[in-house]
Protein backbone atom coordinates (compact mmCIF):
# COMPACT_ATOMS: atom_id res chain seq x y z
CA UNK A 1 0.00 0.00 0.00
CA UNK A 2 2.80 2.41 0.44
CA UNK A 3 4.30 2.18 -2.71
CA UNK A 4 0.68 2.99 -4.23
CA UNK A 5 0.62 5.65 -2.17
CA UNK A 6 3.75 7.16 -3.12
CA UNK A 7 3.34 6.21 -6.57
CA UNK A 8 0.30 8.52 -6.39
CA UNK A 9 2.12 11.32 -5.03
CA UNK A 10 4.61 11.43 -7.16
CA UNK A 11 2.02 11.36 -10.10
CA UNK A 12 0.05 14.36 -8.33
CA UNK A 13 3.22 15.95 -8.37
CA UNK A 14 4.69 15.75 -11.92
CA UNK A 15 4.17 18.68 -13.99
CA UNK A 16 3.72 17.06 -17.44
CA UNK A 17 0.11 16.03 -16.89
CA UNK A 18 -0.61 20.44 -16.43
CA UNK A 19 1.20 21.40 -19.59
CA UNK A 20 -0.66 18.36 -22.03
CA UNK A 21 -3.50 20.17 -20.78
CA UNK A 22 -2.49 23.65 -21.66
CA UNK A 23 -0.96 22.59 -24.93
CA UNK A 24 -4.51 21.15 -26.11
CA UNK A 25 -6.48 23.85 -24.89
CA UNK A 26 -4.49 26.68 -27.09
CA UNK A 27 -4.78 24.19 -29.57
CA UNK A 28 -8.41 23.98 -29.45
CA UNK A 29 -8.43 27.80 -29.34
CA UNK A 30 -6.13 28.22 -32.16
CA UNK A 31 -8.29 25.54 -34.50
CA UNK A 32 -11.60 27.80 -33.45
CA UNK A 33 -9.61 30.83 -34.51
CA UNK A 34 -9.03 29.05 -37.54
CA UNK A 35 -12.34 27.94 -38.54
CA UNK A 36 -14.13 31.68 -37.73
CA UNK A 37 -11.93 33.37 -40.07
CA UNK A 38 -12.07 30.58 -42.92
CA UNK A 39 -15.94 31.02 -42.52
CA UNK A 40 -15.66 34.90 -42.42
CA UNK A 41 -13.23 35.08 -45.20
CA UNK A 42 -15.76 32.50 -47.33
CA UNK A 43 -18.50 34.54 -46.30
CA UNK A 44 -16.93 37.54 -47.63
CA UNK A 45 -15.63 36.45 -50.83
CA UNK A 46 -18.97 34.26 -51.99
CA UNK A 47 -20.65 37.80 -51.37
CA UNK A 48 -18.15 39.60 -53.62
CA UNK A 49 -18.65 36.89 -56.43
CA UNK A 50 -22.04 37.03 -56.20
CA UNK A 51 -22.27 41.13 -56.25
CA UNK A 52 -19.79 40.98 -59.31
CA UNK A 53 -21.35 38.08 -61.02
CA UNK A 54 -24.42 40.49 -61.00
CA UNK A 55 -23.26 43.65 -61.66
CA UNK A 56 -21.29 42.31 -65.12
CA UNK A 57 -23.30 42.31 -68.06
CA UNK A 58 -23.04 39.32 -70.31
CA UNK A 59 -22.19 40.56 -73.62
CA UNK A 60 -24.82 39.83 -76.50
CA UNK A 61 -24.08 37.51 -79.51
CA UNK A 62 -24.91 37.17 -83.12
CA UNK A 63 -24.95 40.09 -84.98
Amino acid sequence: MPRVLTALIRFLKREDGPTAVEYAVMLALIVVVCIAAIATLGNNSNSTFSYVGSTVKPRATGS
